[in-house]
């Protein structure tokens, strides 16, 4: 058996091989093309193992392998540098590094989405980037009228593009109109680029049946749903709620040491895509959920309002675990059943043809 550390980069990498016993085989720095590195690989002979860090581009490699019969193991760059930490830092002796963490069974392995659901959930995530910056535009335009005490009338939120007409009535020095001009055309070029993605996801993600278990759940939407879906790959990755919940970036860290306790909050370790989708979740299933107001209610008497609402989000992660593990559909909230159902069954039915784009 061989074991190969792969220190890669955006043009070369890095590849140092061992035996089982430690040896150094051999050590090579490559132009990342396929072919030389797959030539290196089948050189050797033999039954062979490999390891590469999760950086942004690592896809390529994992698909060549996987093509191949060659075991990759991408291993999780936070972790890691836990482990490995050197005062001399080379390619060489990361790339070896990394092939003796393998060899010992060492390496804290990072998850490997499926190839088939890997490009969707990217499509996903450039979603909320976009989002994020038709928020940003939103926040620009109103930064500006307040530097003139200008408030918008109850109802005309900004969000919404049929609402930016408005602005073309107040008053601006010409410079102002000129960056109110600019942003509201993004606001509109962002608008239509959303929405192109959710109508280009939908005949792909609603027919899915986890797709379909998770929008029973309270305040689950159709975006919702799919972020959740795409970011989990998998429940079975979780062997327990508790985890799973970690995985969400729903529950503190802690910084513990003797008699000091502390509770960190805002941990980045996990899913924040996850996070986004069950905060989400959880805010509009407090706005419209009687009986779940009234739980979040109690909470928020004891407890500041993101914790409150961050309680509600982790009950609905619980509840999206055991629907997806045991193949279910919502039914009670903490043994409450909902007075109030959603208007339609999930997923709503579409004309015939939906599915060929036809409509």
């Amino acid at each position: 058996m061989y074991y190969s550390g792969i220190d890669l980069h955006k043009r070369t990498c890095c590849i140092s091989t061992i035996d089982n016993e430690g040896t150094l085989v051999d050590q090579v720095e490559l132009p990342n093309d396929e072919l030389l590195i797959l030539n290196y690989f089948h050189s050797k002979g033999g039954e062979h193992r490999a390891v590469v860090e999760c950086t942004a581009n690592w896809y390529w490699l994992s698909d060549l392998f996987l093509l191949h019969g060659i075991d990759l193991t991408l291993a999780h760059a936070k972790y890691l540098k836990a482990i490995c930490y050197a005062k001399v830092k080379t390619d060489k002796v990361d790339s070896l590094t990394l092939a003796q963490l393998l060899r010992m069974g060492l390496v804290p392995a990072a998850h490997q989405i499926d190839p088939q659901k890997r490009w969707i959930r990217d499509v996903m995530r450039s979603r909320l980037k976009l989002m994020s910056k038709k928020i940003s535009s939103v926040n620009s335009i109103h930064r500006i009228l307040e530097k003139f005490n200008i408030t918008l009338p109850e109802g005309k939120g900004l969000s919404y593009p049929a609402h930016l007409d408005y602005l073309e009535q107040v008053d601006l020095d010409r410079g102002y109109r000129l960056q109110v001009n600019n942003l509201c055309a993004q606001i509109r070029l962002l608008d239509r680029q959303i929405k192109g993605i959710e109508r280009w996801l939908k005949p792909i993600l609603i027919p899915n049946e986890d797709v379909r278990r998770l929008l029973t759940l309270p305040g689950v939407g159709e975006i919702s749903g799919y972020t959740m879906y795409l970011e989990v790959d998998g429940i079975g990755r979780f062997e327990s709620a508790k985890r799973f919940l970690s995985y969400c970036r729903l529950v503190p860290g802690a910084d513990n040491s003797s008699s000091r306790r502390r509770h960190k909050s805002g941990n980045k370790d996990g899913n924040r895509y996850l996070k986004v989708a069950f905060m989400d979740a959880a805010i509009k299933a407090v706005q419209y959920y009687p009986e779940i107001c009234q739980f979040y209610q109690r909470k928020l008497r004891k407890k500041i309002k993101p914790i409150a609402r961050t309680i509600v989000a982790q009950e609905l992660a619980t509840i999206a675990y055991h629907v997806l593990k045991y193949q279910t559909v919502f039914e009670t909230f903490k043994g409450m059943k909902l007075s109030k159902e959603k208007k339609y069954r999930w997923p709503r039915p579409t004309s015939p043809g939906f599915l060929t784009g036809s409509e």
